[in-house]
């Protein structure tokens, strides 16, 4: 029975830092194909997704997987805009562990399912759990969309502006915050709204189009 835990304890020892390093790597490979779907070269990225997709999924399924592990495998599926996959591997992640990034991915994933309940779900749990994360702002953009969908404006507008206070360099969150404050008729703060898209985006021309309605308005 000592040799066996002792061969046992071993191989542990000898796993543990190659799959560390499967980890790091599924990372990398994930953030090397985001780089280059950054840089318009989407199929090659399509490839890098594929492999840290491959090796998630062998590291889950030789029991080696970390909270890491599904958070890169959600990641990567989102990128492929496989949302049913993201769902469905985030459920499997978070009946191990809780882990906001997973919850967050899975908000978006359910927004692009059209299933705003969930998605708007996920999405509180994160932003009322780390209000200054990574995602956060993110988080509040989507809040947002779900409640400007809904045409509930002015819970749109406390969500849009607490995207564009953590993040104000999206020229699309300053105009869907000009809109929904242009529908409840604050058009003030509306026109507000579509001068910052402008001035990060000077063609934006939705945000002109806005504004140009508004001085309409005010005429």
């Amino acid at each position: 029975m000592k040799v066996f835990l002792f061969a046992a304890f071993s191989a542990f020892l000898t796993a543990a830092p190659v799959c560390a390093q499967e980890n790091d790597s599924a990372r990398d490979v994930y953030t090397a194909g985001r780089d280059l779907e950054a840089s318009g070269r989407i199929t090659e990225a399509e490839n890098y997704y594929n492999e840290a997709v491959r090796i998630c999924t062998r590291l889950i399924q030789s029991g080696s997987a970390t909270m890491d592990t599904y958070a890169v495998l959600t990641w990567s599926l989102q990128r492929q805009k496989k949302y049913t996959d993201v769902v469905m591997w985030g459920e499997r992640a978070l009946r191990i562990q809780n882990d906001y990034r997973i919850i967050e991915t899975m908000g978006e994933a359910h927004f692009y399912l059209k299933n705003f309940p969930a998605a708007l779900k996920n999405m509180e749990i994160y932003t009322a759990n780390m209000s200054n994360g990574d995602r956060a702002s993110v988080a509040y953009f989507f809040i947002g969309e779900i409640y400007r969908i809904e045409r509930k404006y002015r819970y749109a507008d406390i969500a849009y502006t607490a995207a564009v206070q953590l993040e104000p360099g999206m020229a699309l969150w300053w105009y869907r915050l000009g809109t929904v404050r242009e529908s409840t008729q604050d058009f003030s703060y509306a026109a507000e709204a579509f001068k910052r898209a402008l001035k990060i985006n000077p063609s934006y021309s939705d945000a002109l189009e806005g504004l140009n309605r508004l001085r309409k308005v005010s005429a």
